[in-house]
């Protein structure tokens, strides 16, 4: 088991389910700077067909790590 905690715990589970890399989520979320974290999620949601959890944990990563906070 990992001591991985926030939203990077979910990482393993979207490669895994949409076999992309989690660098390939983080580098199309780099196109959508100027939406809300909620219109990102719902970005990967409608464009991806990714689980709210899974985008979700995606834009908050994304953006924590944008504003040098990461988890």
């Amino acid at each position: 088991m990992t001591d991985t905690k926030g939203p990077a715990s979910y990482f393993p589970a979207i490669e895994k389910k949409y076999g992309q890399s989690i660098q390939h989520w983080l580098s199309l979320l780099d196109s959508l700077q100027g939406l809300k974290h909620m219109e990102q999620v719902t970005w990967l949601k409608e464009q991806h067909q990714m689980g709210h959890g899974h985008a979700n944990a995606l834009v908050a990563y994304k953006r924590s790590t944008d504003s040098g906070l990461r988890n």
